[in-house]
């Protein structure tokens, strides 16, 4: 399972965030920008190739709900169906519209073609909220009552649907999807940039993501700080193996770095005060220790600290480059100019991956031992299916065929590009005629 999310997410960030900056790059084309215009041309390509790709894997994730979690599905599924139903429907919106938009160039007017992504883009999102509804409730369990022989009763869907953490986990994943394409997007035309292609084709590329990435890497460290703020009250545990607290500290230090070793904090650095403030907002408030906690019910410390600490610094980071950019162009510096920028760039989308990656791993190891937050145990909601050695490896062989097969038809498409085609088929597309050449009727 961990496998198929951490490959999934990818994906799912660029059909949040992918279809807004499309919509972007052609509204500026149907004003007079070539450069606009044929980056979302093939931009549309692209989101096709990966939403092919996410289809496939979101299949996989959705056969691996039933069949790793007979205890989850079986015992709470009628508490989660709403959010998977409209999950479902939300797919088939985004999928229906991404077809229309990406076989209408040529074939609407202009307006009209562009407004396709209004849909696709809200489907997307709508149908991240959903998948966040679950995981959101999983951690704030509502809507449902357990009667005297432990059964679900009284199930109100809604309320679990709308649950008391899904807005801020939503906003986080939100922002984090923006991040992640943006930083994505805009490291593929510093590739381009340190390889001497400077023309406006690339740096419209590498600017309209870039944009997006600076406006969501800041918000979201207090996006972030938001959300943390209720682990204290909702989820106690996770917060003392975030913040690697071996014992109730009022003001409590901030830890960086460290590992927990036979119970005790090692090579770490602690700043006096300042883990109280972080995540209580207060210098007044402690944070919880370790120990208060039985050993039974504490989640894998180091893995989440480490997980934790890796995407608040990477976030840091990122924000960091950004806001310095900015001021160094008010500044009358263009650091689009300068190579260790672009190189910085390069690998900027790389960095945001694993800073997601990271925050899932501190999200889903911090709630250990529970799948259903103080209802429900991993080990009571997971199969004891002894063939799930077999199932693993051919899951991580999809996954590196569909991996190897998104690469190798990228890179395909972007080397036609540099040769000077204009007009590559879509997947599964009619072929393009002279009177479709791929411009506007």
């Amino acid at each position: 399972m961990a496998l198929s999310l951490g490959s999934h997410i990818i994906l799912a960030c660029f059909g949040v965030a992918f279809p807004t900056m499309i919509f972007v790059v052609h509204l500026l084309g149907i004003r007079g920008n070539a450069a606009a215009l044929e980056l979302a041309k093939r931009w549309s390509k692209v989101s096709a190739v990966l939403f092919a790709i996410g289809a496939v894997s979101g299949t996989v994730l959705s056969f691996e709900m039933g069949l790793l979690w007979p205890g989850l599905m079986g015992k709470y599924g009628d508490v989660l169906g709403l959010p998977f139903a409209f999950e479902g429907l939300s797919f088939f919106v985004e999928a229906i519209f991404l077809g229309i938009y990406l076989y209408g160039w040529g074939r609407m007017p202009a307006k009209v073609h562009l407004l396709m992504l209004v849909p696709m883009a809200t489907a997307g999102v709508v149908g991240t909220f959903c998948v966040l509804a679950v995981n959101a409730w999983m951690n704030n369990p509502t809507g449902f009552s357990l009667n005297a022989a432990g059964d679900v009763v009284d199930i109100q869907p809604w309320q679990a649907m709308f649950n008391s953490g899904v807005w801020l986990m939503f906003a986080h994943m939100w922002v984090a999807a923006f991040v992640v394409v943006g930083f994505c997007i805009s490291g593929v035309y510093a590739v381009g940039m340190l390889k001497g292609r400077r023309d406006a084709h690339h740096r419209l590329g590498f600017m309209v993501p870039f944009v997006f990435a600076t406006v969501f890497a800041l918000a979201q460290p207090l996006v972030g700080h938001v959300l943390g703020l209720r682990l204290a009250e909702h989820q106690p545990a996770k917060l003392a193996a975030f913040e690697l607290s071996e014992t109730r500290e009022q003001p409590a230090p901030l830890t960086l770095g460290g590992i927990l070793v036979d119970g005790e904090v090692k090579y770490a650095l602690k700043i006096p005060a300042l883990g109280s403030l972080i995540a209580r907002n207060d210098f007044d408030k402690p944070v919880p220790g370790l120990d208060e906690f039985a050993a039974e019910d504490l989640p894998p410390v180091n893995t989440a600290h480490l997980a934790f600490q890796s995407m608040v610094g990477i976030g840091t980071l990122l924000a960091g480059a950004v806001a310095l950019f900015w001021f160094l162009r008010w500044r009358k510096r263009d650091l689009l100019e300068n190579k260790w920028f672009l190189r910085f760039s390069a690998v900027s989308g790389g960095l945001a991956i694993v800073a997601l990656e990271a925050g899932w791993i501190a999200t889903e190891v911090g709630r250990q031992p529970w799948v259903v937050y103080g209802f429900l145990r991993t080990e009571d909601a997971a199969t004891d299916n002894p063939y799930l050695w077999w199932s693993l490896a051919g899951t991580s062989l999809v996954y590196v065929l569909m991996g190897t097969a998104a690469y190798v038809v990228l890179r395909s498409m972007a080397r036609r590009w540099r040769e000077g085609e204009k007009d590559l088929p879509s997947p599964y597309g009619p072929a393009l005629t002279d009177a479709t050449d791929g411009g506007h009727a």
